[in-house]
């Protein structure tokens, strides 16, 4: 590509908007060629080269270009800088995400020339067949490091390289990974053959880069925080005893690593799978620890003021009436209630808090400086601290959409009207959670503050990249002494030097790792189906974690009647703790269930003009699962999202399947408001060949219930409702499973796919029949007993104790517990 003097002047791009930079023309000349990585530090322009690429992809191949950014402000933050940089009409660069209904994507992808998304709409556009890569010649993925797992990065990418006529990948980040291994993964995910990285040591580069004075500053904790620690590591001391006693752990030290509790939950999954009880009462010993272990947490590198929060939405969890055993016995124990006591009087102020006041003084006042940024992983710290920052500086908060906790989010337009605020110089100080780190185009600033330290390497260094790019800056991290702040300072040093010399050693060694990674990923293409120059047989056709649901009872009270609900709130809890209170998923998962969410009211047909193929239809809520896409990836299998009213999956005009893992299938047994024989009657009246799929094994093992009982509602299927009922060994099985239906019903019998029925509501019997039976839990059976002999339900809920005992099915105890509920006083 050729390059002029001062300004970038090629067609597609508005004349001399561009800067003219040597490093970032030389990238792109790279990224033209063939599939390509491109390593640059935050806030030098990666999204720049990626514009250039697209520019003449588009003039020299012609079709469509469609770059990705995993949240929606970025999104919507490319979407401007495109418009702005490239002479193409606004209308023709495109925003998808999950703001546009599923309709409106698919009218408007065939008439844009640049589509700018959040990769879930896209993946869910693939699986249901509203758009096709057939003519995308430019596919870009910004913060590509990302692209690992079941994230939707790596599907979009196989289905690219298999359906597009002629692909080119560009790949973007300035931190894609920890090791040498990752980035390698990253690029065999991606397609990427090509590996160019440029560093501040770089001539080219250095010259648009200054110096940043690196410090970090300790605080000692005043006693009275360090007492409200002391009580709560107390009591995980008394947990971690417990977790000893039944094996799974050698320490009750409650300073143990996150790497230890984890191999713990192993063990303890280990036991429940083994249908242990002292597995489910250890994982719900081990969510309290988690609690636990994130309140002393808050108390040690946040705020009292966090801990109070937290204590508090801990309270207001025991209260409610789906608590787990975990939540109430927490707040019961009176070291954790002397910890709670203690927080609320503490009137003082965290030392991290001064700190924060003292360096933003000596920035903002004596060295002259205009802006700063504070980070902080708490949201509730964040807001304290706007509170108590903003009696000395003109500050703002920047936070995450959604909190599930209740706290004051912010909306899209909120955050964009914020940074552009900030960067208008209207405040000077912006205290931000997680959510500000990855790719947001922040302005530059003279201070960056961690208010803790963060142990990955790729957030330190995104954190650092918004200061020093046009002036020396300097980035200071607060470290709280002998607490895990410490730890996690030394761990993010470590790996962040061990990502630079990575780095430094890729740029050293491109040729090599680009053999590898270009014969893995020549490879993975074949495997793809496609590549440069190969067309798909694939007709043009949102993400589960793979993770194994665990069901089962935990608790250590002694209660052996205890619900799933308990144990499976506490499994729950457990990762949440892991996670932490923080907004650190703001920018990762938000955008993701958004986008998932706004599907739902998806009924539209498919608009990517494929014609032939058999069809699956498929409900939408199944997109958690793994089976639609690769589903949508077999040759000759056309995949189509709807909100199925009845069924899971439409195979022919006759058949349709309900799938259930085993877990699932034993709850619907017992859900009251909802039971699988509803489900499948629905099924059964809309279908001539209904078909109920039980996923996994373990089936009669999963809760605390007869064997019989299991086989006598399979046989109820099978009999009473003329369903089959097939097994399955998990989703792959599953997925075979509904391809070999699919095509038998559509190739072999001629079938074709319709889709009918509709949820029905309950009769009046039925309503009468469920609320009787949910009194003190005596179910189905002894609640049309009772209505027989009664008649009304009026009649059931004024009967005598001694008229109750006439009904068949009902004996003392039952009469008993019926009296008592109807008849106590309500508290």
């Amino acid at each position: 590509m050729a390059t002029e003097a001062a300004g970038i002047d090629r067609p597609l791009l508005v004349d001399d908007f561009l800067q003219r930079r040597r490093y970032q023309l030389q990238l792109a000349d790279a990224a033209a060629d063939e599939h390509t990585l491109v390593c640059l530090p935050t806030g030098l322009g990666k999204t720049t080269v990626s514009l250039l690429v697209t520019a003449e992809r588009l003039h020299e191949a012609g079709g469509k270009a469609l770059f990705l950014a995993p949240t929606k402000p970025l999104v919507q933050q490319h979407a401007d800088f495109y418009r702005e940089a490239l002479s193409i009409p606004d209308d023709e660069i495109v925003v998808f995400t999950g703001d546009v209904k599923p309709d409106d994507r698919a009218a408007l992808w065939d008439d844009a020339r640049i589509v700018i998304a959040t990769p879930q709409v896209v993946e869910n556009d693939l699986v249901g067949n509203r758009i096709s890569l057939r003519d995308v010649t430019h596919l870009t993925f910004d913060e590509c490091h990302r692209a690992t797992g079941d994230y939707a990065y790596v599907y979009i990418a196989e289905r690219y390289h298999a359906d597009a006529a002629d692909p080119l990948v560009t790949g973007m980040s300035a931190s894609p990974g920890g090791d040498t291994e990752e980035i390698e993964t990253v690029c065999e995910n991606l397609g990427l053959v090509n590996v160019e990285v440029m560093t501040e040591e770089d001539a080219d580069v250095g010259e648009y880069t200054h110096d940043t004075d690196v410090q970090w500053e300790q605080v000692t904790l005043p006693d009275e925080v360090l007492d409200i620690r002391d009580a709560l590591n107390e009591v995980i001391t008394d947990r971690l005893e417990k977790l000893k006693q039944l094996g799974v752990t050698n320490t009750t030290n409650p300073d143990l690593s996150q790497k230890d509790l984890n191999k713990m939950r192993g063990k303890l999954k280990q036991m429940m799978d083994n249908d242990q009880s002292d597995g489910y009462k250890g994982m719900s010993t081990h969510a309290e620890v988690m609690k636990l272990r994130r309140a002393t947490e808050l108390v040690e590198t946040q705020s009292v003021e966090s801990v109070r929060r937290y204590f508090e939405r801990q309270r207001e969890a025991a209260r409610s009436s789906g608590a787990s055993k975990a939540s109430q016995r927490m707040v019961a124990d009176p070291k954790v209630r002397e910890a709670m006591r203690k927080a609320e009087s503490f009137d003082g102020l965290h030392p991290k808090f001064s700190k924060a006041r003292i360096l933003l003084a000596e920035t903002l006042g004596i060295d002259g400086g205009e802006r700063a940024i504070l980070f902080t992983e708490s949201r509730d710290t964040a807001e304290a601290l706007v509170e108590f920052l903003s009696a000395s500086f003109d500050v703002r908060k920047f936070v995450g959409q959604g909190d599930k906790e209740g706290s004051d989010g912010m909306s899209q337009k909120q955050q964009q009207e914020t940074l552009d605020e900030f960067k208008n110089g209207e405040f000077e100080v912006l205290v931000s959670t997680s959510v500000a780190e990855e790719g947001l185009d922040v302005p530059e600033v003279d201070l960056v503050c961690f208010y803790e330290p963060v142990p990955t390497a790729i957030r330190s260094i995104q954190r650092k990249g918004r200061t020093g790019r046009q002036a020396e800056g300097k980035v200071v991290v607060l470290m709280a002494e002998d607490t895990r702040d410490e730890a996690f300072f030394w761990i993010s040093r470590r790996r962040e030097k061990k990502m630079a010399s990575q780095l430094a050693e890729l740029k050293e060694a491109t040729d090599d790792i680009e053999e590898s990674v270009g014969d893995d990923g020549q490879a993975g293409l074949d495997a793809f189906g496609g590549g440069s120059e190969g067309e798909s047989d694939n007709p043009d056709v949102e993400v589960g974690d793979g993770a194994e649901t665990i069901d089962g009872d935990s608790d250590d009270s002694g209660d052996d009647d205890a619900g799933l609900t308990d144990f499976a709130e506490e499994v729950r809890e457990s990762e949440e703790e892991e996670s932490g209170e923080s907004d650190e998923a703001d920018a990762q998962a938000s955008d993701t269930d958004e986008d998932a969410a706004a599907d739902d009211d998806d009924g539209v047909v498919a608009t990517a003009g494929v014609e032939e193929g058999v069809e699956v239809v498929v409900d939408q809520r199944e997109l958690d699962s793994s089976i639609a896409k690769d589903l949508s990836t077999r040759d000759g299998l056309v995949t189509r999202l709807e909100t199925l009213a009845v069924g899971d999956y439409v195979l022919s005009d006759r058949v349709a399947v309900e799938r259930k893992s085993a877990a699932d299938f034993v709850d619907s047994m017992l859900d009251s408001d909802r039971s699988m024989f509803e489900q499948v009657g629905e099924l059964s009246r809309a279908y001539a060949r209904p078909v109920m799929v039980v996923e996994g094994t373990n089936l009669y093992g999963q809760r605390d219930i007869d064997p019989n009982a299991i086989r006598g509602a399979l046989a109820s299927l099978a009999v009473d409702f003329d369903v089959s009922v097939l097994r399955t060994e998990g989703e792959e099985d599953t997925t075979e499973l509904l391809a070999t239906i699919a095509k038998r019903e559509q190739e072999t019998r001629d079938r074709e796919v319709s889709v009918h029925g509709e949820k029905t509501t309950k009769t009046r019997a039925e309503q009468q029949e469920y609320v009787v039976s949910s009194i003190a839990d005596i179910g189905p059976v002894t609640s049309r007993s009772l209505l027989e002999h009664f008649g009304t339900v009026e009649a059931v809920m004024t009967a005598h104790e001694e008229d109750l005992l006439e009904v068949d099915g009902v004996g003392q105890v039952t009469a008993e517990r019926i009296r008592e509920v109807v008849g106590s006083e309500y508290e």
